[in-house]
């Protein structure tokens, strides 16, 4: 399998969990609930960034069909609209995964992230 077959099929994998997450997902009662939104950022957003980065750095420079890049995109955005609802705020994440990849190249820190795209946690 070359390269591009194996991160493409990282990419369902990724994207099949972030759909499962987001049926399973039940609001805190009391939020926020730090321990589960990061989490979906460790388990989720950040496999799912870090893919991209990897795919697009190194030898690799891989480019995905665009199929296969909305469903990288949409799990990346359905976890943090998790995190974010982790800590009681509705939001529809709609980032771009390239916006994504650069902040994590900046700041090395999935938290931060998700802080400087969602503007969640609100003191963050």
């Amino acid at each position: 399998m070359d390269a591009k077959a194996r991160f493409t099929e990282r990419i369902w994998d990724l994207s099949e969990r972030a759909e499962r997450d987001v049926q399973a997902f039940e609001p805190p009662e009391s939020p926020p609930a730090e321990d589960r939104a990061m989490n979906y950022l460790r388990e989720g957003a950040g496999p799912a960034i870090s893919l991209f980065v990897e795919a697009r750095t190194g030898q690799h420079m891989i480019r995905f069909p665009p199929d296969a890049y909305r469903a990288l995109e949409t799990a990346m955005n359905d976890w943090l609209t998790l995190y974010a609802a982790c800590y009681g705020v509705e939001m529809e994440a709609d980032f771009a995964l390239r916006k994504a990849a650069e902040l994590l190249i900046d700041t090395r820190n999935i938290k931060d992230v998700a802080e400087l795209l969602t503007r969640v946690p609100e003191d963050a």
